[in-house]
């Protein structure tokens, strides 16, 4: 795809997560992504600073859609909300590799730390419901078992035939946990 008119920032963004999704975040450059997105080799830099502002970017991105994914789950519990974290993992993959990196991200960045926390705000509501109430090591547990998950899928790690139906299920396991411990 090149670039003729439009939202710059947008495609950029998008260039870097098929950019990423072909070779790996390692491999992304700026001079590549202007490349693709058929500008200049400075409108990247101008957009973003350096490449950290544009990982960073992106995986601000990312958590928004997180978010939105997990809030499009309306009155969905822990499990339709671990389904939905897989899910948004599956069809963003550039995104949930960035967002896991904060080596490669600016920590300082506020459109970041505001999208981590409506994601984390969002996850909450199921933990909520599981618990009667906020518990953060319940939540961690959920985390990182469905993130776990979807990052065993994305790597091929597990190949299930229905990754989603296999989510719900592994998902169970911790709704099935707290009414034992809970």
């Amino acid at each position: 795809m090149t670039y003729h008119h439009g939202d710059l920032r947008r495609t950029l963004l998008a260039e870097t997560a098929s950019a990423i999704a072909e070779d790996g975040v390692a491999k992304l450059s700026m001079r590549a992504l202007a490349k693709r997105a058929g500008v200049s080799n400075a409108a990247p830099t101008y957009h973003f600073g350096d490449k950290s502002g544009l990982l960073t970017a992106l995986a601000a991105e990312g958590y928004d859609r997180l978010a939105e994914a997990l809030v499009g789950v309306d009155d969905g519990g822990l499990i339709d909300r671990g389904v939905a974290y897989v899910e948004f993992a599956l069809a963003c993959p550039s995104h949930f590799t960035v967002m896991f990196q904060p080596r490669l991200l600016d920590d300082d960045d506020s459109e970041l730390t505001a999208a981590r926390q409506r994601a984390w705000a969002a996850l909450s509501v199921g933990v909520a419901k599981t618990r009667s109430g906020p518990d953060s090591d319940f939540g961690v547990a959920a985390w990182s078992l469905v993130h776990g998950y979807a990052t065993l899928v994305l790597s091929g790690a597990v190949e299930p035939e229905d990754a989603l139906e296999q989510a719900r299920i592994v998902a169970g396991h911790l709704v099935e946990g707290a009414d034992k411990s809970g």
